[in-house]
């Protein structure tokens, strides 16, 4: 006897007006006054701002004027959202260099904060990988370059011909959610920025990062915190063995000893431990040096943990190819800022909104063994970049204009979609 399927009803939503309505009514208007971008405004409002950079982060639009006509083109939807209103190509311009980032970093501190009070299963996360027998917090730092265009942002200049800005982050690796961001041009060094980005990791908690970071003098105060780190090794180390560890049953290990710099001047902890194992990297064996202030713990267990820290590789390469990161609605320093807030605030309300989602109650769900594309980032898929333009234009065609709204002239059809 066939079973009677019921398919379920498609959101009457689109997904821009689903995440936007996750962002609490007063939150934009009350930030807003605190920062003085209020006073920055007239008729474009701090709302409308907040929508339009959120719609070009969903549409990957390429520049003002992809943006601003396709608002005009789709103001009638556009007002459905808390009376959000297009802006011109002059309005938007003027707001994303005026108005100080410092609205759009406060509102996604203040989002995430208020999402985890919602569902506090949100921001605890889970464990993940090979860490999953520590129970404590497990913070991964490391840092992401965006490619600017020099001869239009000279601050972002830190080569000859070349211009970047870059984006320092905190992220936990449980939950997959930033902890701590700075995001500052590309001329300074990684370890500049080792001590800030740790000052709110607790004692007993692990923190985990790459060579770069690597700062003896900070490696001992995170030690005198009662924090634990995992790192490499340079290759330039000069120490001291102190003791010789017991083999490890495991023959992917080489060594293990307690060591000390051999410099007493230099700042740096008492004790450290120096583990070289063997590990595989792109499908082949490579021999690493590890570094960590725990003498207690396995030596693959220290292996696996830094293991972790690829997590935020794959965290920097999902919103790079999810969102819009390539292409910037402005050259000052002011406007890139924007748009890089307000793609982690959107990348953090897709997430929110597939765990809401995901479910027959999701207005593109086609089935149990069916995702969306925004349940795929909460998954950890990440987009597969397209081989040509137009491939990236048709896959963008499908995906989100057919939920957001079209770019180009809508047809009968489409006008009716989207009524």
């Amino acid at each position: 006897m066939n079973k009677l399927k019921i398919a379920p009803a498609r959101s009457k939503f689109s997904i821009l007006q689903q995440i936007c309505n996750f962002i609490p009514q007063h939150l934009v208007s009350q930030i807003a006054r605190t920062t003085g971008a209020e006073d920055k405004s007239r008729t474009f409002t701090p709302w409308s701002h907040v929508v339009s950079l959120g719609y070009a982060q969903l549409t990957h639009s390429i520049g003002l004027n992809d943006l601003c006509d396709s608002l005009q083109l789709h103001s009638g939807p556009l007002a459905g959202i808390r009376g959000a209103t297009a802006p011109s190509r002059n309005g938007l311009s003027h707001a994303n260099r005026e108005r100080p980032a410092e609205m759009a970093e406060q509102l996604f501190w203040q989002v995430t904060k208020h999402l985890g009070e919602q569902s506090p299963g949100f921001v605890a996360g889970r464990s993940r990988g090979p860490a999953f027998r520590f129970k404590v917090p497990i913070h991964v730092v490391d840092t992401t370059v965006l490619e600017l265009v020099a001869n239009c942002l000279d601050w972002a200049k830190h080569r000859r011909r070349k211009a970047a800005a870059k984006t320092h982050m905190r992220l936990n690796l449980q939950s997959l959610l930033p902890n701590f961001v700075i995001i500052d041009t590309a001329g300074e060094h990684d370890n500049k920025r080792a001590r800030e980005l740790c000052a709110g990791v607790k004692s007993g908690e692990i923190v985990l990062f790459d060579k770069g970071y690597v700062d003896f003098g900070h490696l001992r105060d995170l030690d005198e915190r009662g924090v634990f780190w995992v790192t490499r090794a340079k290759d330039n180390l000069a120490y001291e063995v102190v003791k010789q560890m017991p083999a490890s049953k495991d023959v992917k290990i080489l060594e293990d000893e307690i060591i000390v710099l051999r410099n007493p001047n230099k700042p740096a902890p008492e004790l450290m431990r120096r583990i070289v194992a063997v590990v595989a990297v792109d499908g082949q064996e490579r021999e690493m040096t590890f570094l960590t202030n725990n003498l207690a713990w396995s030596p693959r267990s220290v292996a696996d943990l830094y293991r972790c820290r690829w997590q935020i590789e794959v965290f920097f390469k999902q919103i790079k190819q999810t969102l819009q990161l390539g292409d910037f609605l402005g050259h000052n320093a002011n406007a890139v800022r924007w748009q890089v807030w307000m793609a982690l605030l959107i990348y953090v309300l897709l997430r929110y909104l597939s765990l809401r989602g995901c479910s027959p109650f999701c207005g593109r769900w086609r089935g149990r063994n069916s995702t969306c594309w925004a349940c795929s980032i909460a998954m950890g898929q990440p987009r597969v970049a397209s081989a040509t333009w137009h491939d990236r234009i048709r896959r963008i065609s499908q995906g989100f204009y057919e939920t957001v709204g079209q770019q180009t002239p809508p047809t009968r059809a489409s006008k009716a979609a989207l009524a």
